[in-house]
This record gives C-alpha cells, sequence and structure tokens, in this order.
C-alpha cells in the first residue's frame, strides 16, 4: 500500500488551515506548526473583529485589483473562489451576508465563528496542528527538502508548505519567520513595506481634525504634479494624519512612492458629485442674508471642521456671508474642491492591515503555488508577494492560495 503524502503546513492562519485541509482531503497526512498558543490569531482581528471574508467581484475584477501582477492569482482564483469559501463555512454551521461594496461577512458578525468553521472542517479531515512550535528552519537531505526544524528538534517530511504571513500585526505571529525560510532555500523576498496603512501628513493642524470622519468623499494620490488614482467613500482624520478605507487603500500607491523618496499628495475634494463650477453658483444662491460664514459652513462641513477650514481659507469667521466678495468665494470653493496634505510617512509595518512585499512571484509558478527553486516547497498567502485593496480581497487571496498550495502538495 502506497504511504500518504506527508505535509507539513508553517503557520495556522487562513491561507495555512485551507492548505492544510485541502491537502488532506485528497490523502495527505498533514501536520500544521504554529508559533502561536492558538490557530487564526490575525483571523480573529480581521474587518475589526467582524472577518471580511470576500468580496462579490469577480475573479477579472480579482485579479485585476492585485495589479500589476495579479495574473498570478488567476489559476488559484479558478481552483478555490468564494462560493467554495462559502459552502465550507455554510457546511460548518456559519452563514454569510453581503454588506455595501459587496463585502461578504458572515452572518453573526463573529470572526470567532469563521475560525470555529475553518478549525472544524481541517480537524474533520484528520489534521493535527501542533501549537507552540516555531520552524527554526528547512530540513535538508542530500540537497533536498526533507522537513522542518523545530525548536528541540525535527519533523520529516515529504511537502512543506509556508503560509507564516507576513510582518504586519507581528503581535499575532507575523514576524517574518517565512521570509527567513525561504531566503534559506534561495529565494527572493521584495522588501516588505506597509500596506493598507494609515497615512501621516506634514501639516501639524491635522491633530485638531483627529476622530472627523468624512463620508462621499474624494481622494487622490498626486506625485510629481501626476494624478496617479482616485477613491471615493469614507475616510478619517487620525492624530498625526489620514486614514479609513479610501486613504487604506491608496496607501497601496503612496507606499512605495515614499520608499523612492518621492514627493506624494492626497487631495480630498470634499463635494466631488458637483463641479467647481455647480459649486461656485450654489454658493452663489445659497449665500445671502445676515448669517455668518461660520455658521454657514456648518451646512456644508462637520461642525469641528469648519474653524479650521475658514482658517486655511483665510475667511474670517463672523463675516456675514451676503458680505463675501467673489475672491474669498473662490477661496473656498477652491478648498472645498482641493484639500490637500503632504505625505510625510506611513504607519508602520507593525500596524499595516497587510504587508506589500514578500517572496518574489517570479520564483513560484502560479499554476501549484510550488517553488522553482527547491521542489517540495510551497507558499501560500501574504508571505507572497500579493497585496490588494480592502473589502475581502486579501483574505480571498490567501483561502485561494492556501487551497491550491495544498492540493499540488498533496498529488506532487
Amino acid at each position: 500500500m502506497k504511504r500518504p503524502m506527508r505535509v507539513v503546513v508553517v503557520g495556522a492562519g487562513p491561507a495555512g488551515l485551507l492548505a492544510a485541509g485541502s491537502a488532506a482531503r485528497i490523502g495527505a497526512s498533514v501536520r500544521i506548526i504554529e508559533r502561536n498558543s492558538a490557530p487564526g490569531v490575525k483571523l480573529l482581528i480581521t474587518g475589526k473583529g467582524r472577518c471580511n471574508i470576500s468580496n462579490t467581484a469577480s475573479i477579472k475584477e480579482f485579479v485585476q485589483a492585485f495589479a500589476p501582477d495579479g495574473r498570478f492569482l488567476y489559476r488559484a482564483f479558478s481552483r478555490f473562489f468564494r462560493e467554495d469559501l462559502v459552502e465550507i463555512l455554510t457546511d460548518n454551521g456559519v452563514q454569510v451576508k453581503v454588506e455595501r461594496g459587496g463585502r461578504l461577512f458572515p452572518f453573526s458578525d463573529r470572526a470567532a465563528d469563521v475560525l470555529l468553521a475553518l478549525l472544524s472542517w481541517v480537524k474533520s479531515a484528520g489534521v493535527e496542528i501542533r501549537t507552540g512550535t516555531r520552524c527554526t528552519g528547512l530540513l535538508m537531505h542530500q540537497s533536498a527538502l526533507a522537513g522542518v526544524k523545530i525548536t528541540g528538534g525535527t519533523i520529516e517530511a515529504d511537502k512543506i508548505i509556508l503560509a507564516t504571513g507576513g510582518a504586519s500585526y507581528p503581535r499575532t505571529g507575523s514576524t517574518g519567520d517565512g521570509y527567513r525560510l525561504a531566503a534559506s532555500a534561495g529565494h527572493t523576498v521584495v522588501t516588505p513595506l506597509p500596506s493598507l496603512v494609515p497615512l501621516v501628513v506634514k501639516e501639524g493642524f491635522v491633530a485638531k481634525l483627529e476622530g472627523i470622519s468624512l463620508r462621499n468623499v474624494r481622494a487622490t494620490v498626486i506625485s510629481d504634479d501626476r494624478t496617479l488614482a482616485s477613491e471615493t467613500g469614507e475616510m478619517v482624520f487620525t492624530s498625526d494624519g489620514l486614514s479609513g478605507p479610501i486613504i487604506l487603500t491608496l496607501s497601496r500607491l503612496a507606499v512605495p512612492l515614499l520608499a523612492e523618496r518621492r514627493n506624494v499628495v492626497i487631495s480630498i475634494d470634499l463635494k466631488p458629485a458637483i463641479s467647481e463650477q455647480e459649486l461656485q453658483q450654489r454658493l452663489i444662491r445659497e449665500m445671502v442674508g445676515r448669517q455668518t460664514i461660520k455658521n454657514y459652513l456648518r451646512t456644508l462641513l462637520p461642525a469641528r471642521l469648519a474653524p479650521l477650514f475658514l482658517m486655511l481659507c483665510r475667511l474670517d469667521a463672523n463675516k456675514v456671508i451676503s458680505h463675501i466678495d467673489i475672491e474669498e468665494r473662490c477661496r473656498l470653493v477652491s478648498k472645498l474642491k482641493d484639500l490637500s496634505f503632504a505625505i510625510s510617512s506611513a504607519r508602520p509595518l507593525a500596524e499595516a492591515i497587510v504587508t506589500a512585499g514578500g517572496i518574489s512571484t517570479r520564483e513560484i509558478d502560479p499554476l501549484t503555488m510550488g517553488s522553482r527553486l527547491l521542489p517540495g516547497l510551497f507558499f501560500a498567502g501574504e508571505i507572497i508577494d500579493i497585496d490588494g485593496p480592502t473589502g475581502g480581497y486579501n483574505l480571498q487571496a490567501a483561502f485561494s492560495t492556501g487551497y491550491l498550495a495544498g492540493i499540488s502538495a498533496a498529488s506532487a
């Protein structure tokens, strides 16, 4: 009788769990080793504890979202996608709902329920999960992969899947161990950078705006006087800069530019639904009577933003709106359409939702997630140099690459 393939998965996050479960279901003997005392620690904090598991976007839209290297993920998405994930969750007691922007969440709004469902699926396939165990190296025998080294010993295996995550949120166990393991096998590690991360601005007055949320605004990334990308939706001011969904998405462009020491500006259009000319005409119609400009602005902006906005426009807060002249009105319109901030940096990698960079996709076979350099070694999830926008894209990529790595390792 043929001995079952022995597969070791390093990391018990979303990618690791899918890799282990899929490998075991086609007959492999699978063991997960996890350095934390419990599996799925980072999964529990995704989506602010609600776990945005995927998105209703098509495979084509997913591939485009991971540009410029989105084609690398096409095979993984084709083998395991949203419907397959939902089926696993449903079969293990978790119902799924769709929210704004096509985001999929568990109906209970509890990431813990998603983790419990995945653990049930994995354990029912006979996977052994060994927590509190750190992988310290790859075990080699006559230049061939033979297993993994762990603290205090070794584990022999035919195939190894590295699903250790990136370098964001290190307190969840994503400390870059996987990069070191891959590098020891000769793999190139693209410099890890924060992605989906708040941005720090040079303007000190932003501290006065901390906590103010803006809805239905458009933020635009500008570098060297070139407009690069825009996002419309929600954002929030922090103590030192900008955050919120549209800012996090634009950080994917901003952070690499900052790493190249390029100038980066975020321009916020507070009234994106109307043109500058239409806004001019609106103000002409509305700015009549004895109301002060301070009070009038509160009909256009959050109350806390109005005083600082007037300062930036060089307007007297107590001036009667009917006394505002053409030049002052133009300054007001210009600032409403272009509230700009010079970006000095991003928040640290430890605060990023995901990591940009990681194992070069050029050294991974997209048809299997297998290493092109060391037979028997596979990769899954955030350890790979892939990162997408917010909205469930990154978790789906983790699930899909995990599944593909698992079935490939078990059948190779």
